[in-house]
């Protein structure tokens, strides 16, 4: 009896990443491997991260495994498909291929096309457990809930598997089965600083129309707050990071939770500098203080556009203004400041992007990324815009950021509208830096803003 845990990122052959440098762990995959151990169930674990997909084939060929467990993701879902054909054949005896992961939920249909014996639909620990056991015991498959699979043709999906409620209950993730020291030193050699991460609680009760919640749903379970603690302490003297993310949505969705979070962090002497994300309401200057005496550095507020008309589009359920307000809040008190933004939402018009343009030049986050809209599938987004596809590529071949649909203006004129964007901003930065402004590097983005919007003109 034999369980191989891994997945299909390979960072050599991802330029964007080496680009940034900033490599985390497949923390999901580390909680299923504790939890088998926890039950006593050896397992490995192949981490691809830093090797080629030939080391992951030589490790798997070694330990000939009789089910090899593999978690698939938006990014991930190409490298996956090819792994699971190359893996059913005779050199590696065959395996039984269990996925599991956020893009399994709504593509059922198409994994088990692919090759897959079984998807899990959901939370990935208890049902990895029971699936392995029924599988290689030869007992009814039928009676594992939360699993998806193929019989005589039909695709069978058996009932829903219960979300765990006390998240206490769960082993920490299983970080020794992975090479913890080249994530650490690739972030030290890139930035100066190394990084780990911590997940304090699983689903979202807000119901924004592009997130997806295939896998924990539209809830709110969290771990105690002295337990997360204490791994926090435990991550410090093991590994010595300079840093912490934590992985949650919304983490500072509980007020009371923070509080005994912060406590208890003092208390047991667990403090790292840590960065987190969340949502503007759920900020206060009191919260902000607590976050900043338990050790946060950087917080992540998410906004999605300057706009309230395509924030209110996205049933994002908050004030434009008061994410503003936050945002400066947070930077007065000397915590660096993060916020996401989209272009090309259904809806949006140009005196909208001018209105994200405005609201980052005022905001004036520490950092900010920027994407263009696409529909993932099974988020509300997707069920609004599915009749108005209008570039549906191949599933096996590409991802959904390749899923085009009808908006307000054709798909090029959103490129330039990101460069205008950026440089936008970028060259307002720069103005404000007074008598330290560079002028040849204003004129630039200048330029380069004004470039994009006669662009945008004619794309439109």
């Amino acid at each position: 009896m034999s369980i191989l845990l891994t997945h299909g990122y390979y960072l050599s052959t991802d330029p964007k990443e080496q680009k940034i440098m900033k490599p985390y762990p497949p923390l999901g995959l580390l909680y299923v491997s504790a939890y088998l151990n926890s039950k006593n169930t050896a397992n490995d674990v192949f981490d691809s991260t830093f090797y080629s997909q030939q080391q992951q084939l030589d490790f798997i060929y070694e330990k000939q495994p009789e089910v090899i467990a593999i978690y698939t993701n938006l990014m991930t879902k190409i490298e996956v498909v090819k792994l699971i054909k190359i893996l059913k054949n005779a050199k590696f005896n065959y395996p039984k291929i269990i996925l599991g992961g956020p893009d399994v939920s709504y593509n059922i249909e198409n994994y088990l096309k692919a090759g897959a014996d079984f998807l899990i639909i959901g939370e990935g620990e208890e049902t990895t457990y029971e699936l392995y056991h029924a599988i290689v015991s030869h007992t009814n498959i039928a009676m594992v809930n939360g699993i998806a699979y193929r019989k005589e043709g039909v695709v069978v999906q058996t009932a829903a598997r219960t979300k765990f409620r006390e998240l206490d209950d769960l082993p920490l993730p299983n970080r020794d089965a992975i090479p913890n020291e080249k994530y650490l030193e690739t972030w030290k050699k890139n930035h100066g600083e190394s990084s780990m991460t911590i997940s304090t609680q699983r689903g979202c009760p807000y119901t924004c129309k592009w997130c997806s919640t295939a896998v924990y749903g539209q809830s709110y379970r969290r771990r105690p707050a002295h337990l997360v603690a204490a791994e926090m302490k435990m991550l410090k003297e093991k590994y010595n990071p300079d840093a912490i993310w934590f992985v949650d949505d919304v983490f500072t969705i509980s007020h009371k939770w923070l509080t005994a979070f912060h406590q208890e962090v003092v208390k047991q002497n667990a403090q790292i500098r840590f960065e987190c994300i969340t949502r503007a309401e759920r900020l206060n200057a009191e919260i902000l203080q607590l976050l900043k005496e338990a050790g946060c550095f950087r917080i992540w507020i998410g906004a999605e556009s300057g706009s309230q008309k395509v924030i209110d589009l996205m049933d994002r359920r908050v004030d434009v203004n008061h994410v503003k307000k936050m945002i400066q809040q947070t930077n007065a008190l000397g915590i660096e400041t993060g916020t996401f933004v989209m272009v090309g939402y259904p809806g949006e018009n140009e005196q909208d992007i001018q209105e994200t343009i405005d609201y980052l030049k005022a905001a004036n986050p520490t950092h900010y990324t920027i994407t263009i809209a696409y529909p993932i599938k099974g988020t509300s987004l997707y069920e609004e815009i599915e009749n108005k596809i209008t570039v549906q590529p191949d599933w096996e071949t590409t991802t959904d950021r390749q899923i085009d649909f009808k908006r307000e203006y054709p798909r090029k004129y959103y490129d330039y509208a990101v460069s205008k964007v950026v440089n936008a901003v970028e060259c307002h930065r720069e103005l404000q830096k007074g008598k330290e402004r560079s002028a040849l590097r204003v004129v630039k983005l200048k330029s380069k803003s004004l470039l994009a919007g006669v662009l945008m003109s004619v794309y439109k």
